[in-house]
């Protein structure tokens, strides 16, 4: 698999360099000790409050140098991809940041974190700083299993241990709220694929209509392969599962956490198959979608729940420097706008009869459609072959509906012809003759002049569409026959677009449309068939008198 990145070997440091350019002046800072001893810590802290130190191997960014800041993280302490930060790092980042109150580490159940975290712990009790550390072993992927994994779920323990140290608490109270947090924290995941560490390798366990639940944010295997199914039925297994672990009295916070590579759309079809499940019956807040306990590039996700209380809430809820925690949400349903009702048309615009208006539009419509064949023929070669269909399907549309139209009002059937074309002629085609006949409407209305206010149609078509005369368009015909018909003469104006049309023979570049893909050798001969189109109902106009 593809990488950014420079060299294996400083592509942990590379980015803890970008997080701190990136997260304004004054918020974050990092030890002199870098790059062998990673340490990122708040550039405020003043020692006077209970410290919270985090972290474990890199790869689960935002985690953990992104929870950095006021209201959560002081300081994060980070290894290379996927392994523990060293003894000596971890003992760094508490003398660095460890005050008259104490320390609390916030470390995630595997082996090398535990070991590492623990030794440093009693490394630094041995020199007088006051150190608890709390475990998080909140994945619920392997039944029985005596050490669970830590995940997404530590999250919750940043952020509650975070708040009471903000708030002055001590760290008897700080450790005791961090510890009964991580005691009521359940996750679990799913992949579709494993992840890639950078300058490695890849080699993907799953097949192509396999995905994993509950791996590691590591990549090491989860629980059971699973048959590819629809996300509602994904989100319903692990949604069952996380059930079966929580008190039906109880209510719940929600964590939707990106493994790293799910797509934003994808994330928002994940959260509404879980906040549609019975599941989301126990949730009051929710936190995500979003990226937060990332692995890599995984093509997963997971869900993590904690148990509410009136402190949790207000843990939660708090507000904290660190961009990466998102805000956290009440559960609600969705809300719904109804849409502005549209004012009934007046007895002006109802159904109405013109025999001369009936006879210019039936006469136009039924060329139009003869024209079909030539019309693909001629756009087969400079476009996608459809223009004589598509103009035929309005011109079909019209001629059925012609005896609900307002024929002796041009103002208002223009409007009506605009609607028509909208929803029965494809391609932007369609829209842009919509718009023609909708601006025109509006300004018959106020100038009761057919040929201002076609030509005020042409304005606007041609801003919306971009294109001009010249660009070799149905724009080269129509706006020099509406020109010419300014003097009320029809057959002038027919002659105009007629020109128009044959004008675009000799444009070897289109500037616009379909033709713009075209190479010159190509268009040369070939005249637009939009254009064409145009010229030839100016020509049935022209014979109607």
């Amino acid at each position: 698999m593809k990488h950014f990145f420079n060299r294996r070997e400083t592509i942990v440091t590379e980015a803890l360099d970008g997080l701190l350019l990136t997260s304004g002046a004054g918020r974050l800072a990092r030890l002199d000790t870098f790059p062998e001893i990673k340490v990122i810590l708040r550039a405020d802290w003043d020692k006077s409050k209970v410290a919270v130190i985090s972290g474990g191997g890199a790869g689960h960014e935002p985690s953990h140098a992104g929870f950095v800041g006021k209201g959560m993280l002081t300081a994060a302490v980070s290894g290379e991809i996927f392994a523990s930060p060293s003894v000596d790092a971890v003992l760094t980042a508490i003398r660095a940041v460890t005050g008259p109150k104490g320390a609390l580490l916030v470390v995630k159940n595997y082996t090398g974190d535990r070991l590492n975290f623990g030794l440093a712990a009693e490394k630094a009790r041995a020199e007088g700083f006051d150190v608890e550390m709390v475990i998080v072993a909140d994945d619920i992927a392997i039944p029985g299993i005596n050490q669970p994994r830590g995940v997404a779920g530590t999250l919750f323990v940043h952020k509650i241990a975070g708040y009471h140290a903000e708030t002055g608490a001590d760290l008897k109270t700080v450790a005791a709220e961090a510890s009964a947090a991580a005691r009521d924290i359940i996750s679990l995941g799913m992949s579709l694929s494993t992840c890639n560490v950078p300058g490695q390798a890849h080699e993907d366990r799953l097949g192509a209509d396999e995905g994993e639940l509950g791996l590691g944010i590591h990549g090491e295997p989860g629980a059971e392969r699973i048959a590819l199914q629809p996300v509602a039925d994904l989100v319903a297994t692990i949604a069952e599962r996380l059930a079966a672990k929580i008190e039906e009295t109880e209510d719940y916070c929600l964590l939707i956490n990106n493994l790293g590579a799910v797509p934003p759309l994808e994330m928002g079809v994940i959260a509404n198959a879980v906040l549609s499940s019975p599941l989301s019956g126990r949730v009051r807040l929710v936190i995500g979608p979003a990226a937060m306990m990332t692995a890599l590039n995984m093509n997963g996700f997971s869900l993590s729940l904690i148990r509410l209380d009136a402190g949790r809430q207000a843990a939660l809820k708090a507000a904290v420097d660190p961009h990466a925690w998102p805000p956290v949400s009440e559960r609600h349903e969705i809300a719904i706008v109804p849409v502005p009702k549209v004012a009934a048309r007046d007895a002006a615009t109802s159904a109405s009869d013109d025999s001369r208006n009936r006879l210019l539009l039936t006469t136009l419509c039924e060329h139009l459609i003869s024209l079909e064949a030539e019309l693909n023929r001629l756009d087969g070669r400079v476009g996608d072959g459809d223009t004589g269909s598509t103009v035929a399907a309005g011109a079909r549309s019209i001629l059925s509906r012609i005896d609900t139209l307002p024929l002796k009002d041009p103002a208002a059937l223009m409007a009506s012809l605009g609607e028509i074309l909208s929803t029965s002629m494809g391609g932007s085609s369609g829209v842009l003759l919509s718009i023609f006949f909708t601006a025109a409407s509006k300004a018959m209305a106020e100038k009761t002049d057919i040929a201002t206010a076609l030509l005020a149609g042409l304005d606007r078509m041609t801003f919306y569409g971009g294109a001009g005369v010249g660009d070799r368009t149905m724009v080269d015909a129509l706006a020099p026959a509406l020109a010419a018909l300014t003097a009320g003469d029809v057959a002038a104006a027919a002659r105009a677009a007629a020109a128009g049309a044959e004008s675009t023979k000799v444009m070897r570049k289109a500037r616009a449309g379909r033709a713009s893909y075209v190479g010159e050798k190509d268009l040369e001969g070939v005249p637009d068939p939009g254009a064409v189109a145009v010229a030839g109902a100016f020509e049935m106009m022209a014979t109607l008198g």
